[in-house]
């Protein structure tokens, strides 16, 4: 597993699939029985790249009935940070308002800010979390979401595991797919998913599909059933409709189609997988 500076990376994986123990053993909450890695360029054995690391795994542990801001003291305290940073970053998460709150009365969504609060106070260069949108609602999830990509946006590597597929479309620059083990995929999300497409449904058929032989930028193009798989980028479609209406063929269905990252996922999980797959430059 390769992260990059500055990215947001998602780790994916069903459950089971090993990747809470991957993220523990980056933390150096587990000690590996064999491989070899490297945090912040300091290899796991030293534990030195642990200084630059903030991290929330599973769910967030604090005192019920302190606040959120007399817990993130306390931490502040063990970890010999200045209280002043606490304010920070209760800013950071938006907790400024419900600073003074105990945690029992947190909603799960603000809890969840409050772990990424506390992971925040040594103001880390990586920041690892461990499935932090798991049982929100929609709008709890919102918030975690907008909170990772403004972290981000600050020059704050992040990585996170998530089974929430929708999820890691929308929060990751690239992603890595985990399956009894071992790394099986790696790239950005449309690196996953692999060249775009369109779908036409056109009468007559036959002459459509001569028509779009013709047409330059155009790969190529297949009978599929009673439709036309026309390998094209989807910016394409007006020139598309227009040529084959000139021609008089009537266009009944024209659209975009694409892999999500939902099929990769099953693709990639389903069967046991021996090899590591990367598409993408390095």
């Amino acid at each position: 597993m390769n992260v990059q500076k500055g990215e947001v990376y998602g780790f994916l994986g069903p459950n089971g699939a090993g990747k809470t123990t991957t993220l523990r053993m980056l933390l150096g909450l587990t000690r590996q029985t064999s491989g070899t890695g490297w945090v912040l360029g300091k290899p796991l054995e030293n534990h030195e790249g642990i200084r630059g690391v903030g991290g929330l795994i599973e769910y967030p542990a604090f005192y019920p009935y302190l606040s959120g801001r007399r817990n993130l003291l306390i931490m502040a305290r063990y970890s010999d940070v200045l209280p002043s940073r606490v304010d920070t970053v209760l800013e950071q998460v938006e907790l400024t308002k419900s600073a003074e709150t105990k945690f029992k009365a947190y909603s799960l969504g603000m809890k969840q800010r409050l772990g990424i609060a506390a992971a925040l106070l040594k103001d880390p260069e990586l920041l690892i979390l461990d499935e932090p949108t798991n049982g929100l609602d929609p709008k709890g999830m919102t918030e975690i979401r907008k909170l990772i990509r403004k972290l981000s946006e600050e020059n704050r590597t992040v990585l996170l595991s998530s089974h929430l597929l929708g999820e890691v479309e929308q929060m990751c620059d690239r992603v890595g797919v985990i399956q009894n083990g071992k790394l099986v995929v790696e790239g950005t999300v449309d690196e996953l998913r692999g060249q775009t497409g369109l779908y036409v449904k056109a009468t007559p058929k036959s002459s459509a599909i001569q028509i779009l032989n013709e047409m330059k930028d155009i790969g190529d193009v297949q009978e599929k059933d009673d439709a036309i798989i026309v390998d094209a980028d989807p910016s394409l479609s007006g020139n598309i409709i227009k040529k084959l209406t000139e021609n008089n063929i009537e266009v009944n269905e024209l659209r975009s189609i694409e892999r999500t990252l939902e099929d990769i996922f099953m693709e990639l999980t389903e069967h046991d997988t021996s090899s590591q797959k990367k598409v993408g430059k390095d």
